[in-house]
């Protein structure tokens, strides 16, 4: 009896302290909202209650402040993951589990659908203990969660070689300035610090303290949309973003991977007529944080996108606001457009949080870096003519050119959070596209630069389409198929084209029209007109490209986009060479499945990519020379000078080392030389690599140069082109028959070497001779590091987050 007493006394107790826990704490303050919280001010700690068990909502994490730079990637703004969730209770914990949705059975049978959940793991995110139970809802202490490094930050900055840190507990706390409920989300914040010692330079350079690193990380649970959400299929021409699953209930005859595309949810007011306005158009606000000029500009470029919604039968539909100043720009109800800070110019990007069930796109949320304009700005400072002659306030026209360019920028980013991928075809197609990487337009008027339609203006044929595939509405009377695949075709008749990352950004590329940074149908006649271009304005460059008052370290920044102003026209022209013209092409069309270039178009590209490596168009012209002296003090080289192995001298045999090095690294690289053996045995009248070798030696080895500068000019690229030969003959992906080609090219180099009596010739054939004697030694010399040119850190500028 005794027995029984203590143990109803005992579990008495148990239910008496669970039904009082909130009730015992002190300053608490409650928000309701998708799920009510109380926070305890003297404890800082966050109380969630939960009310509803296996339901499925979005959790979101991500960054309110960031590091600042580039290379670590750890941005303001920075979306994290976006998972599916729920809570399930397992005695007395909830656990936040994330379902498996990479692995599906849609079908009604639910032994079937059990049989996937149970083949594939889930994930457990956190156990809670439950604090208090009242009648179905628990209450649990939400604030470990929330002060967990949920983003990684950690693991980016050791990743990155930036150091070993580890959350301080001593140092976190809970953040109320942003922590808020709303209906359908509710939004935590916490300050998170990181200790430990750094071993890298880019983390030292952005922080005040490197051993105490603080950042604001964001937390968001919300409220799944409706199902009544209509996915649509994903076709590889589209240029929208896929997303897929395994649906195991499939039929067997038919695919088991389903692939969407992913959108925003839009939907007519009217769906019978031909213009209405949108039940809940798409709205992005912009950073009220962002100055003049570039708001305005902001502003207009992103508005851009309405057009295309016209065209398919939407008023007012897509809208670009400013961000109330009260409003949270990580609020997931807000597509937002942010103007991020770094210590370096680098990408800007667009990031989605999706709905995972269906790729519907919740939230849009753009990263614009607030450098990039400057660079833009400086390219038109070193390609005008004598800009500063009359005035230091003489920079109108290059802040126009730079405005426009960021006005570009813009509707790029936006449309990457609308779900459109890259289409870098689209500059060899009258820039069909701002999805596009553009480069300025610029062309020789009157033996002048004119820059006043470097980059286009207005929304891109090619974004009608992609519009239309992804939001337009079927018309009554067909099916969606039909109607998309209607779209497709009319655009492809029409000449538009598409190809998009996968086969534009690798260095031994062989799409012939996807290329970075580049214009016009022609890539080799292009290139052309761009060192045409770049030989005037060196011509003209003097002290009157910098302010007075300026020291000439700045003339020397400011030449070095000018110096290397062809770099991205040559990557587009030497795919050319052993290259290919395809489309994601599906049976039932005429679209190209695939073909190798013409032998004259090859031959014109490597002819074009040969000027680039001949000394005159290399070797700065000695009076430009006298410009550059020594760095002033407190003006030291960056990442983004030009490179010196001669102390302080400016270096220009190093710089046309760079150059060259450049250029032969992309003709010699071994994706190319390896389909140009395949292209040569498939069609022996075709340029082969031998014919690349041969007329790469009589370009680069054959006396030239008027001058001694220019000789040595000469000789700096012949050194670069034999370590080019040598290491492609060692390279581990090169083809046997490609080695043979490249090694009787330099023994024929050697035999003609022998013949010479100057002493850089005896040098050449010495290195020849010690590496026949021990190539497994051979090791390439360094030449100085090319300053960057496309923007600094990671080279994407979208991110997905389903």
């Amino acid at each position: 009896m005794k027995y029984v007493i203590c143990c109803i006394a005992f579990c008495f107790g148990m239910t008496s302290v669970s039904g009082q826990f909130l009730a015992k704490k002190e300053k608490l303050q409650k928000f309701e909202g998708f799920f009510n919280f109380h926070y305890s001010e003297t404890e800082g700690n966050i109380y969630l209650e939960v009310d509803q068990l296996d339901t499925e909502f979005l959790y979101v994490h991500s960054l309110r402040t960031g590091l600042g730079s580039n290379d670590i990637g750890l941005d303001r703004g920075q979306l994290g993951g976006g998972e599916v969730v729920k809570f399930v209770k397992a005695g007395n914990k909830l656990l936040l589990i994330q379902p498996n949705l990479q692995f599906r059975a849609e079908t009604d049978n639910e032994l079937e659908k059990r049989s996937i959940s149970e083949a594939f793991a889930r994930s457990v995110l956190f156990g809670f203990e439950i604090k208090e139970t009242k009648e179905a809802t628990f209450i649990i202490d939400l604030t470990p969660f929330l002060l967990q490094d949920a983003h990684q930050v950690a693991q980016t900055l050791k990743n990155n070689k930036e150091g070993t840190y580890k959350l301080d507990k001593d140092r976190n706390a809970i953040w109320m300035e942003r922590t808020k409920a709303f209906p359908k989300n509710v939004e935590f914040e916490a300050m998170l610090t990181f200790t430990g010692e750094p071993s890298g330079q880019h983390l030292r350079s952005v922080v005040p303290n490197p051993t105490s690193i603080s950042v604001i990380q964001h937390h968001s649970f919300v409220e799944l949309p409706k199902n009544n959400y209509k996915p649509r299929a994903f076709d590889p021409r589209s240029g929208s973003y896929p997303m897929s699953y395994m649906d195991f209930s499939t039929p067997i005859w038919e695919p088991i991977t389903k692939r969407f595309i992913m959108r925003h949810r839009l939907e007519k007011k009217d769906p019978k007529a031909a213009l209405s306005e949108a039940k809940e158009p798409i709205i992005y606000y912009l950073d009220p944080g962002t100055p003049e000029p570039v708001r305005s500009a902001l502003l207009e470029g992103a508005r851009w996108w309405n057009e295309a919604f016209e065209a398919i039968g939407y008023v007012n539909a897509f809208q670009v606001k400013m961000l109330p100043e009260d409003a949270d720009p990580m609020d997931v109800r807000y597509n937002v457009i942010q103007w991020v800070h770094r210590s370096t110019r680098g990408w800007s990007y667009g990031s989605t949080i999706s709905d995972p069930r269906t790729g519907e796109i919740i939230k849009g949320h753009v990263s614009l870096g607030s450098l990039r304009i400057r660079q833009d700005f400086m390219i038109a400072q070193a390609l005008m003519n004598q800009p500063f002659a009359a005035s230091d306030t003489n920079h109108q026209q290059m802040l126009d050119m730079a405005l426009a360019r960021i006005r570009q920028l813009s509707a790029h980013e936006v449309g990457h959070t609308l779900g459109f991928a890259h289409n870098f075809a689209a500059s060899t197609n009258e820039r069909a596209s701002v999805m596009d990487y553009p480069h300025p337009m610029l062309r020789l008027k009157n033996d002048t630069v004119d820059i006043s339609e470097a980059y286009a203006t207005g929304i891109g044929a090619w974004d009608k389409v992609t519009v239309a595939y992804s939001y337009g509405d079927v018309p009554a009377g067909m099916d969606e198929t039909t109607y998309l695949r209607s779209i497709l075709k009319t655009a492809f008749d029409q000449g538009l084209r598409y190809i998009t990352d996968s086969d534009a950004r690798a260095r031994g590329g062989a799409h012939a029209r996807a290329h970075l940074w580049d214009n016009a149908e022609n890539a080799s006649e292009e290139l052309e007109a761009v060192l045409a271009l770049r030989n005037k304005a060196i011509s003209n460059f003097s002290e009157e490209n910098i302010r007075a008052g300026e020291p000439y370290s700045v003339l020397e920044d400011v030449f070095v986009p000018l110096y290397f102003y062809h770099r991205f026209q040559t990557e587009a022209a030497v795919k050319l060479i052993g290259g290919l013209e395809y489309d994601y092409a599906v049976k039932g069309t005429d679209e190209t499945i695939v073909k190798t270039l013409p032998k004259e178009e090859q031959q014109n590209a490597l002819s074009a990519i040969l000027t680039t490596l001949d000394a005159e168009t290399l070797a700065i012209p000695e009076a430009k020379l006298n410009l550059f002296p020594p760095r002033a003090y407190g003006y030291w080289r960056t990442r983004e000078s030009f490179k010196s192995n001669m102390g302080v001298a400016f270096d220009a045999l190093g710089a046309a080392a760079t150059a060259s090095d450049m250029t032969l690294g992309l003709l010699l690289h071994p994706e190319r030389a390896n389909r140009l053996v395949q292209q040569k045995a498939l069609d022996p009248k075709t340029i082969g690599l031998e014919d690349v070798l041969n007329q790469l030696v009589k370009a680069t080895f054959s006396p030239s140069g008027k001058t001694q500068y220019q000789k040595e000019v000469q000789n700096t690229i012949q050194y670069r082109t034999l370590q080019q030969l040598m290491q492609l003959s060692l390279h581990k992906n090169a083809l046997p028959q490609t080695k043979g080609m490249v090694n009787e090219t330099i023994d024929r180099l050697a035999r003609e070497l022998s013949k010479k009596e100057d002493a850089f010739s005896k040098q050449l054939s010495r290195e020849i001779t010690i590496f026949r004697t021990k190539p497994e030694n051979f090791t390439s010399v360094v030449v100085p590091e090319i300053p960057d040119g496309s923007p600094i850190g990671s080279f994407q500028c979208f991110t997905i987050h389903p």
